[in-house]
């Protein structure tokens, strides 16, 4: 179990530097598109990345799950879920297909046709390499996975950037969209080095089905939950109110997005591992909870701090209407940092009927709010659903907790040190942003400020509230590792 830990804490390590590259690829990718492209032009794609995006949530069929999560596999079961997500990948794609008349007439923009079909072809490739991709986290080869997503994201970003460039407008994000799951499926062919048997009937596979179609569930109710805010504003306010929307969405969950990626995918795999060992359970989970709360927090402080330099630096100065939007949705990503880990321990157990439950009673407050907000437009849509995130973080972790060996305690000293530290650097920064922000530049403003913020931050929280011994034992075990490591190779 020693080494498990050791595995898991450099496994989170490769996956936080390799995210960390993967959001300045985004991000600097973003920057490019904004500036090359339209607002309408993503609100376009948007429309229907927003519709068909439900199809790609039956793509594995949940079977990826079911590779990472059971405690044995062989080779005859994976082979059987590689050929079933194939068949459900061709399937997918046809759907998608016969719905481009629908989109053409739902949103009364005939360029959307071809725009669905094109994308049609990326439910194979996505296909292609799910039980890869599986097999890696199961071993928990996460630099390779690591490696994989970098390269991939580095070469749709050249292709759609070079398309942008070459003035073909919203066909650049069509293409960068096709190019990533087509790259990673192929990188993971190479990385895995294992090819399917024929399909045959595999012992336990109608097991595997049900709690891959439960898991399916579960994210088809979350996917429409987080995406109808997108489909009513394209409907009602059109496609570049969409597209202002959608931009100052993405400027928030690019950084949380990857971090909560980054360590939820190791946790899930480790937590799998020790899913009969409740001690171990409890000691893994709060870990990774610590981690993704401590470097959640001062990201949310940030975007509602400085919305405005971030907006303006990242997206330009035509992008302006999308600073309200980002600072009215920046709790979002806190009330995510609560609820979201809890599926870790959820999922790893098998109670993925109790995932469900929960996203089937947050689905109706959710809409809810957006529906009170869409009246006043994308930012009436962004505080209705912050409002209800925050607010249903609290039962939602009460619901959670019961039948664990997690107190309400553990949760506690987990959430309130880093909230507090947040709330003392918060205030610092914008001390120090209303003394001298006004007379420096966006870029030295937002400078300062991160400085500032960080700095007070890691001071209160590693030694005034004294989280200091928690990460050197994170690092010593990192270097342990990293030591073991060079020997070996030697």
């Amino acid at each position: 179990m020693e080494d498990l830990k050791e595995k898991a804490i450099r496994s989170v390590f490769a996956k936080l530097c390799a995210q960390a590259t993967n959001f300045l690829l985004r991000v600097g990718s973003l920057i490019v598109f904004a500036r090359l492209l339209n607002p309408e032009d993503f609100g376009l794609v948007g429309m229907v990345t927003a519709v068909t995006g439900i199809l790609s949530l039956f793509k594995d069929f949940g079977l990826s799950t079911v590779t990472v999560q059971r405690a044995t596999m062989t080779d005859q079961q994976t082979s059987m879920l590689f050929w079933l997500n194939l068949l459900v990948g061709g399937v997918l794609g046809l759907l998608s297909l016969a719905s481009a008349p629908i989109l053409v007439a739902f949103y009364q923009e005939p360029r959307l046709f071809w725009v669905t079909a094109i994308l049609s072809a990326g439910f194979l490739f996505n296909a292609a390499g799910v039980q890869h991709t599986a097999l890696l986290q199961r071993e928990m080869r996460f630099t390779s996975v690591a490696v994989i997503e970098i390269l991939s994201l580095l070469i749709s970003s050249v292709v759609g950037i070079g398309m942008a460039f070459a003035g073909f407008g919203y066909w650049a994000l069509v293409s960068w969209s096709l190019v990533l799951p087509a790259a990673n499926a192929a990188g993971a062919w190479l990385m895995t080095a294992w090819v399917p048997g024929a399909p045959s009937r595999a012992v336990g596979m109608r097991s595997m089905l049900r709690f891959g179609g439960t898991v399916t569930l579960n994210l088809l109710v979350v996917h429409i939950v987080y995406n109808l805010d997108k489909v009513l504003l394209g409907r009602f306010w059109g496609a570049e109110v969409l597209g202002i929307y959608g931009r100052a969405y993405q400027l928030l969950t690019l950084p949380t997005g990857n971090l909560n990626e980054a360590v939820g995918g190791v946790a899930f795999s480790a937590l799998s591992r020790v899913q009969h060992d409740p001690s171990l359970m409890r000691s893994y989970f709060l870990k990774g909870y610590t981690i993704v709360l401590t470097l959640t927090i001062p990201i949310t402080i940030t975007f509602v701090l400085f919305a405005n330099d971030i907006v303006f630096l990242l997206l330009g100065p035509k992008w302006h209407q999308a600073t309200a939007v980002l600072r009215l949705m920046s709790p979002i990503v806190l009330g995510f940092a609560l609820i979201n880990p809890w599926g870790w321990i959820l999922w790893s157990t098998g109670q993925v009927g109790k995932c469900l439950k929960i996203a089937l009673v947050l689905a109706p407050l959710v809409i809810g709010g957006y529906v009170a907000g869409l009246p006043y437009g994308p930012n009436g849509v962004a505080l209705g659903f912050s409002a209800m995130i925050v607010v249903w973080s609290f039962p939602h972790i009460a619901w959670c907790i019961k039948g664990t060996s997690i107190s309400p305690r553990d949760v506690l000293l987990a959430v309130g040190r880093p909230f507090l530290s947040g709330i003392v650097a918060g205030t610092a920064a914008l001390a120090v942003q209303l003394c001298f922000g006004q007379s420096l530049p966006p870029f030295a403003r937002l400078v300062l400020g991160g400085l500032v913020l960080c700095g007070v931050y890691s001071l209160m929280l590693l030694w005034v509230m004294g989280q200091k011994p928690f990460y050197s034992d994170l690092i010593l075990a990192l270097r342990k590792r990293t030591a073991v490591a060079s020997m070996e190779s030697a």
